[in-house]
């Protein structure tokens, strides 16, 4: 018997409700997934701005520590420049008129004299440069040893003939200068038995330097070794102590000549004409141990200076501009053709290098 149909209105309903399902579902499931993804995004979103968070909290901070080292850096860039400066006891060349329009600005009658000075220095006298000198109560010394050693000048000639480095006991035991013992080095201010030692050490170390120097033929050779040298503060107090007791040696020797009645040069009758420097002893006294410490070398120092190291010292006294004593050489009259070195001054206290 064949099986009964369902009649065509009896199919409607279901098919309308299997639909009507159906679009519950597909309703659900979009709905299921539209909050899962707002859900995920909500994560992420959440995810990024916290990373972006971080990402600027860290700028920040790096941009901070970038400042401070910045900082950092500079005030040690500055630091280590001003004490390298400060040890730099001869600095480096610099055009001579840019260095008076810096030092002597204004309308008063001593900065027209100066700037009036220096023209004639840069324009008559072809002086270029200037090397500025540290200023303190050596600064004579240096400036005259610097450029014996730069220019590379051999030994006075009767350095050659003596070894320097024993004249501290020659003194003592050949001429009985024991009052020696009395010699001042400068601020240090030391006396006593171990001045021989001392001054020993001073001499030893000037001669050795002035041969290394004096044997150098390369000019940018010499001129890196005396940068060296020159920023060394404690090899320059021993150099400049040496050349004080050369001088007081030289003035011992020309005092016994004159003792026999030999003729001795002019300066050293002036010199022992004074009351404060009639003999070595009142020489080393009164003004040879304050240099160093107190002031600086005077005129008549100078000669003896010049006389000792067989140098022409030519000085520019630039406070004397338009007067005979605006150029003057020490000493006066070199007994034979002694190189020449130049210095100039401002005040005869302290000097410069003038470069041509």
């Amino acid at each position: 018997m064949a099986a009964r149909r369902s009649p065509p209105q009896a199919r409607e309903p279901e098919r309308s409700s299997t639909l009507a399902a159906g679009n519950d579902q597909v309703h659900s499931w979009t709905l299921v997934t539209s909050q899962a993804l707002d859900t995920a995004w909500g994560i992420a979103k959440g995810s990024v701005m916290l990373a972006v968070s971080l990402l600027l909290a860290t700028l920040c901070y790096f941009r901070r520590l970038n400042l401070h080292l910045g900082h950092r850096l500079k005030w040690w860039s500055g630091y280590l420049q001003r004490k390298f400066k400060r040890n730099l006891s001869v600095e480096a060349e610099v055009d001579l008129l840019s260095y008076c329009a810096r030092e002597w600005k204004g309308e008063t009658p001593r900065a027209k004299l100066m700037r009036k000075a220096y023209e004639e220095l840069f324009w008559r006298r072809h002086i270029k440069c200037v090397r500025q000198v540290k200023r303190d109560n050596y600064d004579a010394l240096r400036s005259v040893l610097f450029q014996i050693f730069s220019q590379g000048l051999s030994f006075p000639s009767w350095m050659k003939e003596k070894d320097i480095v024993k004249l501290p006991e020659k003194l003592l035991f050949s001429q009985g200068c024991n009052w020696i013992q009395q010699y001042s080095f400068g601020p240090e201010k030391y006396t006593g038995s171990n001045v021989f030692g001392k001054l020993r050490k001073c001499v030893e170390l000037l001669k050795t330097q002035w041969t290394e120097f004096s044997g150098i033929k390369d000019y940018h050779k010499r001129g890196s070794m005396c940068n060296i040298l020159f920023s060394d503060a404690i090899l320059e107090y021993k150099l400049y102590e040496a050349l004080k007791f050369i001088m007081l040696y030289q003035v011992t020797e020309v005092y016994e000549q004159m003792k026999t009645k030999k003729i001795i040069p002019s300066l050293f009758r002036l010199l022992f004409s004074r009351e404060t420097s009639s003999d070595p002893l009142s020489f080393m006294m009164n003004h040879l141990n304050s240099v160093g410490d107190t002031c600086g070398l005077e005129q008549i120092d100078m000669f003896i200076l010049g006389y000792a190291l067989e140098v022409k010292i030519k000085v520019f006294r630039l406070f004397k501009f338009n007067s005979r004593d605006f150029e003057v050489c020490y000493p006066e009259e070199p007994l034979r053709e002694w190189p020449e070195i130049s210095l100039l001054t401002e005040n005869d206290r302290h000097y410069h290098i003038p470069v041509f």
